[in-house]
This record gives structure tokens, sequence and C-alpha cells, in this order.
């Protein structure tokens, strides 16, 4: 796949997951919200990891920065 993800969104989306990972294992949040915070932080890693968001794709988005030649 084709990386459509620039560093200020894979650091944003990180600290999104450590703030989510952190308030749902201290009790925070929890129930069904929880889940569903839970699964949308490990989306955020694992799309930080790789340096695609596939919600990106389709729209046409990028936060990559494009490389100047010359």
């Amino acid at each position: 796949m084709k990386k459509n993800m620039g560093s200020a969104d894979k650091i944003i989306r990180i600290v999104i997951a450590i703030a989510v990972f952190t308030l749902y294992f201290t009790g925070t949040i929890s129930g069904i919200f929880g889940i569903i915070l839970m699964v949308f932080a490990v989306i955020f890693v694992l799309t930080s990891l790789i340096g695609t968001c596939p919600l990106y794709l389709p729209l046409g988005l990028s936060t990559l920065r494009k490389k100047i030649k010359g």
C-alpha cells in the first residue's frame, strides 16, 4: 500500500492510543464504550506502524510531505 501518513499524524495517533489504553486499564472507561475505544486505539497503532490510513485512500488525502526533487 502507498504510504499516506506523515510523522505528525503518526505521533498524534500513538498519543491518542496510549491515552485510551491508560484510561481503559485504570478503569476510567469501561463497558461497550471502552471496548469500542480500545478497538480504535489498536487501529490507530496499526495504521501508524504501517504508515497508511485506509480511510485516506478513497478520499485522496495524505499527510505525508512530498519530496522536492532538484
